[in-house]
């Protein structure tokens, strides 16, 4: 009886927990975390001379000091400011720490070197195998963890199934966290003239214990020369952290009007 009670109950958290209670007019942006993807022992993605982690730092810097100028009632931390090593665990930590109200990670893709365009990312089911593939391609930095096991309740980057059950959490921030991809996708499309992937869902382990709306950015790919190109020019960077404040500055306004 017990037993089938406990059931019961664990059903019924899940089942309310995939209505968003915060809706998307309920609460005020008064503190975001930006996290420049990979860094240190673990340099990310790579083209022919551009490496993930450094275009990443650079165009999160970049965006926090956007932010800080124009929103100056805004705070702003980082999970890294320098090239170095963060354990995803960690990062999740911070934005939870500083009472963060949004949480955006920042990385770059890999792939065949026709691919390229940006993709945001929320935590949800993979609805592809190429969503499956980015979500495995970047949890596979726990690998560089000691504990990653314990840490992450003995997950394995290598198993789908572990990133089927990951993109059970954050229901409670799905709405406002699709909202806030969506309006980073419109800006790379309609102001920076990037090509946008759109908005997608796959279980990312840096998402999965933020206790806030949080987003995955992938500014392009890597292993596309064009693209290479693109992402390690400092203008560039600027266009796209602009474009990201753009979204955010959107954001802000809708949920606190």
């Amino acid at each position: 009886m017990k037993k089938n009670l406990s059931i019961l109950f664990t059903v019924i958290i899940l089942t309310l927990s995939s209505f968003s209670p915060l809706g998307v007019h309920s609460y005020k942006v008064r503190t975001i975390v930006l996290d420049a993807g990979h860094g240190g022992k673990d340099p990310g993605c790579h083209g022919t001379t551009g490496v993930e982690a450094k275009v990443t730092l650079a165009v999160a810097l970049e965006l926090g000091r956007i932010i800080k100028e124009n929103m100056p009632t805004t705070k702003v931390y980082y999970t890294r400011m320098s090239d170095n090593f963060i354990e995803l665990h960690d990062r999740a930590n911070i934005a939870n720490r500083n009472d963060a109200d949004l949480f955006i990670s920042i990385h770059c893709n890999s792939g065949p070197t026709a691919a390229y365009g940006t993709e945001t990312y929320v935590m949800g089911l993979h609805a592809s195998e190429d969503n499956l593939a980015v979500a495995k391609r970047e949890n596979e930095v726990v690998l560089n963890e000691t504990d990653y096991k314990k840490n992450y309740d003995g997950f394995d980057p290598k198993s789908p199934q572990a990133h089927i059950l990951f993109s059970l959490y954050q229901n409670a921030y799905i709405e406002n966290s699709i909202l806030m991809a969506s309006k980073i996708e419109h800006q790379f499309s309609a102001r920076v003239g990037r090509s946008s992937r759109g908005v997608k869902q796959a279980g990312f382990l840096v998402l999965w214990k933020t206790t806030m709306p949080s987003v995955l950015i992938e500014l392009g790919y890597l292993t596309n020369a064009a693209e290479e190109k693109y992402l390690t020019n400092k203008s560039n960077q600027v266009l796209l952290a602009s474009g990201i404040y753009r979204a955010i500055k959107e954001y802000k306004t809708e949920i606190e009007n």
